[in-house]
């Protein structure tokens, strides 16, 4: 379980990195396009389905999964289509949701 959020926490702060390249620009446009709009989404999703299985509600597994897929699959749909970045948002925020309301409990 420990290496499980080793791994979570690691797949998060790289996708941070990602957020913050993508917002300070620093390589050439494709470059930029590529970390920002598609390595972000798909180290949020894995990150979302290693955090999955240490959520305290079963009921909420699912549906961490199911986001982790919306975030992945939404990073390879090209953007010349119309509902990707709902797909992407929908995971990134249902994820997020979830995180926050079934995490673990800390055990004192």
């Amino acid at each position: 379980m420990n290496n499980q959020r080793s791994k979570q926490a690691i797949l998060s702060f790289a996708a941070l990195a990602c957020l913050l390249i993508g917002w300070l620009q620093p390589f050439s446009p494709p470059v930029n396009y590529f970390i920002y709009n598609q390595l972000f989404y798909v180290l949020i999703g894995a990150s979302f389905f290693f955090q999955a299985p240490t959520l305290s509600n079963p009921k909420m597994i699912y549906p961490m999964y199911a986001a982790a897929a919306l975030c992945v699959i939404g990073a390879f749909i090209p953007e010349n289509m119309g509902m990707v970045n709902y797909i992407k948002t929908i995971g990134l925020l249902g994820g997020v949701i979830i995180s926050l309301v079934a995490r673990p409990r800390v055990q004192r």
